[in-house]
């Protein structure tokens, strides 16, 4: 019994690992793209890569509640009729924990400190075309981040759960292609 505690305890001490590892070289990329990206870029870009952060954490997080709320016995069937994408949508079930956690709390939070780091860059660039310096623009670009993040992943959510089904099908179509 103890030694199934002890390997119990380091499979979470593995997983953990592995999640850090995983955000910090994940966090790396996306943050060495947005510099490349941002690093003489006009407003629309800036604006663009904005929404794209924004649009990818949102994205993210419907599938992360998805996992956890899908049934998998459509998936069962889905498989036994060699439906593409069936096995990874599954896959993706059997291991709803792990995959709601890299996708909810990696990608999702990875993305919600780029795209704040993103608008610090359209806050600079905003003084600098408007030749002011007040933090009424900060604080107004800060707030719009917040509130498209946080209210499109609420509108997620609950689109999450209501198309739970097609949601993690739709990611086991997409690991298929992938996977092929």
């Amino acid at each position: 019994m103890k030694k199934e505690k002890k390997s119990g305890a380091s499979a979470q001490y593995r997983w953990a690992l592995t999640v850090f590892l995983m955000a910090v070289a994940l966090s790396a990329v996306l943050s060495l793209a947005s510099e490349s990206m941002l690093n003489g870029a006009g407003m629309a870009a800036a604006l663009l890569l904005l929404a794209l952060f924004i649009s990818l954490g949102i994205v993210f997080d419907i599938i992360g509640v998805a996992v956890t709320a899908a049934n998998p016995k459509p998936f069962h069937a889905m498989a036994a009729h060699k439906e593409k994408g069936a096995k990874e949508a599954l896959r993706l079930l059997r291991n709803a924990g792990r995959v709601s956690s890299v996708c909810n709390d990696v990608v999702g939070d990875i993305c919600g400190i780029v795209s704040g780091a993103t608008g610090a860059v359209i806050v600079t660039q905003l003084q600098q075309a408007l030749n002011v310096r007040t933090v009424l623009i900060s604080v107004g670009v800060t707030a719009l981040v917040s509130g498209l993040t946080i209210g499109g992943k609420a509108l997620g959510k609950a689109f999450a759960i209501s198309q739970s089904t097609k949601v993690v099908y739709l990611a086991g179509r997409v690991l298929h292609i992938f996977h092929c």
